[in-house]
C-alpha cells in the first residue's frame, strides 16, 4: 500500500493555509496545521494557491500536429465551411506523424499545464473506421496514471452519409469509447430528425453520455440545439448531454436567446465554448445566469482548423474572460469555474475538488488568488494526481506505462 502523504503549506481558494492528508489517492483530511505523524511522507508546498486539476473539456487528441512538422493554414475559399475543413484535415492527415506519437506530444503538453481530467473526440466514420479510436485508446491505457480521459466517438464526416456509420459508432461505444458524438445534423446531414436518431439511439442502447458538435449559426443552430435538448428530456438523459460550440447561441436575437436558454436549463444540456477567435459563440454570463452549465476546452491544437493552441486551460479561461468582457473578481471567477468545477460538472465527474473524500488531483499556482491566475496563467506550476506528482514546470516528470 503506498504511504500516506501530508501536503503542508497549501493555501487554498478561501485564501487560508491548510494541510492536507492524502491516502490512496483521496484527500481524507484537510486541517489548518495537521499533527506530522511519523511515517507519512511530509510534501512542502511552499504556501503555493492549490487549486483542482483542470478540466479540458472538449479537445481532439487524433488530429493535432502539435510537436510534428509545422503546416501552413489553409484558408476555405468561400468562408468558414465545415465539409471543406474536414476534407483539408483528410488531406494534411494523410501526410502527418503517426497518431500515437502526436497524440503523445499533446497528452505531454496539456498535462505539463495542469490538466488532470479530458474529455477527447476522436473520429469514428465511414472515413477512418475504427483505427483512429484503437490507437487512443491505447494511448489512453499508457496515461491512466497522468490523466483521466473520456473518449467521444466522432462522426467527423457524418453519420447519415457516411456509409456504415452509425454501426461504427455502436462499435465503438463497445470498444471503449465513453460518449457517442455528432455533427451539424442540419448543415452536414441534412437531417435533423435522422442524425439525432442515430446519436441517441446509442446513447439509449449503451447507457452513455452524448456530446454534439455544433457550428450551425443563427436560428437554425438554435432550433437544432432544442431539438437536441427535446430528445434529452424524452429520454430522461437531463444532465448527460453537452452541445459544444453551438456558435448559434452568439449570433441569436435577445429573446430567442433567453427562450432558447430556458430550455437548456430545463434540460440539463451543457453548452461549451472555447471562445473562437472569428466566430461569435455563446454569451456566458446569460448562459450562466438562466442555469446552464457552460464549460470550455482547447479544441483543436495546431491542426488543420487553425495553427493556435498552447493546451494551457488557464490561458483558455483568460481567453473566455477576455472575450466576454470580464474585468470584475466575480466575473474572473466565471472563467476560472469554467475550466474546473463546471467542466467536471458536465463530464460528471465523481470526486472532482478539494473537499475531504475527493480525488487529490490539484495543481500548485504561483498566484494570490483564482482572478489573478486567469489573468496572469502563472508558470513554475506542479501538477499532482491522485497525490503523486506527474508534472512540474510544464514538464511530465512521471514516467508512462508502455507495458
Amino acid at each position: 500500500m503506498p504511504a500516506d502523504k501530508l501536503f503542508i503549506n497549501a493555501r487554498l481558494g478561501d485564501g487560508a493555509g491548510s494541510d492536507m492528508l492524502v491516502r490512496d489517492g483521496r484527500i481524507v483530511a484537510i486541517e489548518a496545521r495537521a499533527e506530522r505523524p511519523a511515517g507519512v511522507e511530509i510534501v512542502d508546498l511552499g504556501n503555493a494557491l492549490v487549486v483542482p486539476g483542470f478540466v479540458e473539456g472538449h479537445i481532439h487528441l487524433d488530429t493535432s500536429f502539435y510537436g510534428d512538422t509545422w503546416r501552413p493554414h489553409r484558408p476555405c475559399t468561400n468562408g468558414f465551411n465545415v465539409h471543406e475543413r474536414v476534407a483539408f484535415q483528410a488531406e494534411n492527415l494523410a501526410a502527418a506523424a503517426p497518431m500515437y506519437v502526436r497524440a503523445r506530444n499533446q497528452l505531454d503538453l496539456c498535462i505539463g499545464h495542469g490538466t488532470t481530467q479530458m474529455r477527447s473526440h476522436v473520429m469514428v466514420d465511414g472515413s477512418v473506421g475504427l483505427k483512429s479510436l484503437e490507437t487512443i485508446l491505447r494511448v489512453r491505457e499508457e496515461y491512466r496514471d497522468l490523466i483521466d480521459i473520456q473518449l467521444v466517438a466522432f462522426p467527423q464526416s457524418g453519420i447519415l452519409g457516411s456509409p456504415g456509420t452509425p454501426q461504427l459508432l455502436d462499435e465503438a461505444i463497445r470498444l471503449g469509447a465513453n460518449v457517442v458524438g455528432g455533427l451539424d445534423p442540419a448543415s452536414f446531414d441534412r437531417d435533423v430528425e435522422g442524425h439525432l436518431d442515430v446519436v441517441f439511439g446509442v446513447a439509449h442502447k449503451h447507457g452513455v453520455d452524448v456530446d454534439i458538435h455544433l457550428h450551425d449559426g443563427g436560428m437554425l443552430g438554435a432550433f437544432e440545439v432544442e431539438q437536441i435538448a427535446a430528445r434529452t428530456r424524452a429520454l430522461g438523459m437531463e444532465g448527460r448531454v453537452a452541445v459544444s460550440h453551438a456558435y448559434g447561441l452568439g449570433d441569436i436575437p435577445a429573446d430567442a436567446l433567453k427562450k432558447t436558454a430556458d430550455i437548456l436549463a430545463r434540460s440539463g444540456v451543457a453548452i461549451m465554448t472555447n471562445a473562437p477567435g472569428s466566430r461569435p459563440f455563446p454569451p456566458v454570463a446569460t448562459l450562466r445566469n438562466a442555469g446552464v452549465t457552460v464549460f470550455s476546452g482547447n479544441d483543436n491544437i495546431r491542426d488543420s482548423w487553425w495553427p493556435y493552441g498552447d493546451g494551457d486551460m488557464l490561458g483558455r479561461a483568460m481567453m473566455i474572460g477576455y472575450r466576454s468582457g470580464f474585468y470584475t473578481d466575480d466575473e474572473l471567477a466565471i472563467a476560472f469555474d469554467m475550466v474546473t468545477a463546471a467542466g467536471a460538472k458536465a463530464l460528471r465527474l465523481e470526486g472532482y475538488g478539494l473537499r475531504v473524500g475527493d480525488k487529490a488531483d490539484f495543481v500548485t499556482l504561483n498566484a494570490a488568488h483564482i482572478q489573478e491566475a486567469v489573468v496572469a496563467r502563472p508558470s513554475g506550476r506542479s501538477v499532482y494526481k491522485g497525490g503523486v506528482l506527474t508534472a512540474r514546470d510544464n514538464r511530465v516528470v512521471k514516467d508512462v506505462d508502455r507495458s
